[in-house]
């Protein structure tokens, strides 16, 4: 088994964040629409992370 597939779950938290707060950051009030934003961030650089783990798996290390 290739060792980088153990990261996928990584890219599926990622994307999941950033499909859920991109609305959110939207729809919600004032005071949560920071945390939905900040969630997008979040998720942008898990997926980013995740993605660079399963292509180069020592990327960081």
């Amino acid at each position: 088994m290739y060792a980088g597939l153990k990261y996928i779950p990584l890219i599926i938290a990622g994307l999941a964040a950033i499909v859920w707060g991109l609305p959110a950051a939207h729809r919600l009030r004032r005071p949560l629409d920071i945390g939905a934003a900040l969630l997008v961030l979040v998720g942008v650089i898990l997926a980013t992370m995740g993605v660079l783990m399963v292509v180069i798996p020592n990327f960081f290390g």
